[in-house]
């Protein structure tokens, strides 16, 4: 995996857990709009709104990057439009990261051909 790569999976990463907690926020503030007088939605609906447009930009840039199959594309892209769907993005993508280095690090000592 080149440092382009890496970086990419990793600005997706960062990204995803922040907007599931946006979303999350917003189905609060959604429900706590109808229920009370309390209206946080427009700010929470442009909070989230710029997170999940990060998230898209960075998933595409990923996607290209990283030259996943379709299925996982659109795993990571179903992903983030489920309300927790980004706090298990981030785990798959930090597990990936770390087996990606473990790999490096092997191919760097010799120990595999790959």
């Amino acid at each position: 995996m080149d440092l382009k790569t890496a970086t990419a999976l990793r600005r997706l990463r960062l990204v995803s857990a922040p907007e599931a907690v946006s979303f999350l926020l917003l189905l609060v503030c959604s429900v706590l709009k109808r229920t009370t007088d309390f209206n946080a939605v427009p700010v929470m609906g442009m909070v989230h709104g710029v997170l999940f447009v990060l998230y898209v930009v960075f998933w595409a840039d990923a996607w290209n990057r990283a030259k996943w199959d379709l299925r996982t594309a659109a795993l990571y892209f179903v992903l983030s439009v489920l309300p927790t769907g980004g706090f298990f993005a981030e785990r798959k993508l930090k597990r990936a990261a770390e087996d990606a280095v473990i790999a490096s690090r092997a191919r760097k000592e010799g120990v595999v051909n790959a």
